[in-house]
């Protein structure tokens, strides 16, 4: 048992031991007896106020291997969820698996379980299959777990509270450099997340992939003011992705064969599209020219081409000259 838990009043034990005991499956009672430091006198009389309060306990068994629950009927008064309601909860947690390990995953794990209750008998044996019928196809996760999660934590609670934080941040070319940062807000992109932050030293708000911080550090008692007309969609209006900057007409051509599965999709809020006299598929989007908008376009090789700006034109076809000639 924690110091935490060892330090409770019988009130509070008596709480935690309500949410315990109203999870699906009940717990055992050898396990609300060691966690709580209760000898078999004192856990009857603790069940026993329980009951005092109406609360439906199950005591089902016998000896330290029983099971104690509270009737689920109990929890769910006043709460019920529809099929299409549980259906959503589960999906809605599938798309959150690649933060598996980190605090996040835990708080949202938990958080349904105390909603299980409330999913009726005739739902029930339903939800227990929905992990075959529904699925979020990971894409290319990052790791969150150890460091990163403490990360995590720190920033969390950094945002929350206001508190500044002294960070080491690696960028990808391996350059490491110090920052004094006001968190803004936290964004999840591809299955990483993003903090929107507001550099102290250079006076702007810049973006930071959460795995490359090495080191952060929050100001536990110091509290900046936080910007009243930040917006974090304002932040990203330009950004093909994640990473803001001054927006640029960007012209792309694309060859029919590509046509409809360019056409399907909203690449930018600032897209148009118009057929060109050859048959080819013309883009314009109104967007930063990054790194993101450059490795797209590579993507798509000889079935596109870049019009404007100019100096976008000449990046991506030395990329791609350069990798044609690996191939000789």
């Amino acid at each position: 048992m924690s110091a935490i838990e060892s330090d409770l009043n019988k009130g509070q034990k008596l709480v935690k031991m309500l949410d315990l005991m109203a999870r699906r499956g009940g717990v055992r009672a050898s396990e609300l007896a060691d966690r709580f430091e209760l000898d078999p006198r004192t856990f009857r009389r603790y069940l026993a106020d329980l009951r005092a309060l109406d609360v439906p306990v199950i005591d089902d068994g016998r000896g330290e291997d029983r099971i104690v629950a509270i009737d689920p009927q109990w929890k769910r008064t006043g709460v019920s969820l529809s099929l299409s309601e549980v259906l959503s909860l589960h999906f809605g947690r599938s798309l959150w698996n690649f933060l598996e390990g980190t605090s996040f995953a835990s708080d949202l794990h938990g958080a349904i379980e105390r909603l299980e209750p409330a999913i009726s008998r005739a739902h029930s044996d339903l939800a227990k299959q929905l992990d075959t019928k529904f699925v979020a196809v990971p894409e290319h996760a990052k790791d969150f777990r150890g460091e990163a999660s403490e990360v995590i934590d720190e920033v969390v609670t950094a945002l929350v509270y206001n508190n500044p934080v002294d960070a080491r941040y690696k960028k990808p070319t391996g350059l490491a450099q110090s920052y004094q940062l006001h968190p803004y807000t936290l964004a999840v992109f591809r299955q990483g997340l993003y903090v929107f932050a507001f550099d102290v030293d250079a006076g702007q708000v810049k973006t930071f992939a959460i795995e490359r911080f090495t080191d952060l550090v929050r100001r536990r008692t110091e509290h900046f003011e936080y910007p009243g007309g930040w917006s974090p969609r304002a932040h990203i209006a330009h950004a093909f992705g994640i990473i803001g900057g001054q927006p640029e007409e960007v012209v792309v051509a694309f060859i029919p064969a590509v046509t409809a599965y360019v056409r399907e999709r909203t690449w930018h809020p600032t897209q148009t599209f118009r057929t060109l006299p050859d048959g080819r598929l013309e883009l314009r989007i109104q967007v930063a020219v990054t790194v993101e908008l450059e490795q797209w376009l590579r993507g798509f090789g000889a079935e596109a081409q870049v019009l404007a700006p100019p100096r976008l034109v000449e990046r991506i076809g030395a990329s791609l000259r350069a990798a044609s000639a690996q191939y000789g």
